[in-house]
């Protein structure tokens, strides 16, 4: 229930600070950055939901220093190690993907990498502060990249397919 304030939020910032702007654009960029709006949306639902309802207790724990030893958990073997690697990776895919898009093709390889980099920094500068039962942790942000990485190389080969699409939803 908690996570459904945080959801009316992002439905209400929608329509009112980006539907409209978008759907001016043309079709094909509101469906482009509708599509980003949503991704971004999950992604802020499996890392930091709840966030308004976590604000009144936001600075009453300890909050714990990110892991700066990259892949400790994998070499001491601890919990489900490849489970959060995969994941971490799997979840930044649609953003290599899409940035691109977003960013009307503007977006090289390094500029993807590089906002791949800074949105997963965020959220692992964030998770602590917001739940004290959260850890942030250097391999979340190498794999996140990596994610990155590959969803911009997935970009990088369908490009002329979703240039296409894009095209005809632009004409229509």
């Amino acid at each position: 229930m908690k996570d459904m304030i945080d959801f009316i939020i992002l439905i209400i910032l929608y329509f009112a600070l980006f539907y409209k702007k978008w759907k001016v654009k043309g079709k094909d960029v509101l469906l482009v950055n509708t599509t980003m709006y949503i991704y971004l949306s999950f992604v802020l639902y499996f890392t930091l939901m709840p966030i308004v309802a976590s604000i009144p207790t936001a600075f009453h724990h300890h909050y714990k220093g990110m892991n700066l030893v990259p892949f400790i958990d994998v070499l001491m073997g601890r919990g489900d190690f490849m489970r959060q690697l995969v994941l971490n990776v799997i979840m930044m895919i649609p953003f290599g993907f899409l940035f691109p898009l977003v960013r009307n093709e503007n977006a090289k390889l390094i500029k993807t990498i590089l906002y791949a980099f800074l949105l997963s920094l965020s959220i692992e500068i964030l998770q602590p502060l917001i739940n004290g039962f959260r850890a942030s942790d250097i391999t979340d942000i190498i794999t996140n990249v990596i994610g990155g990485i590959i969803g911009y190389i997935m970009y990088f080969i369908f490009k002329p397919l979703t240039n296409k699409i894009l095209n005809c939803i632009k004409n229509k």
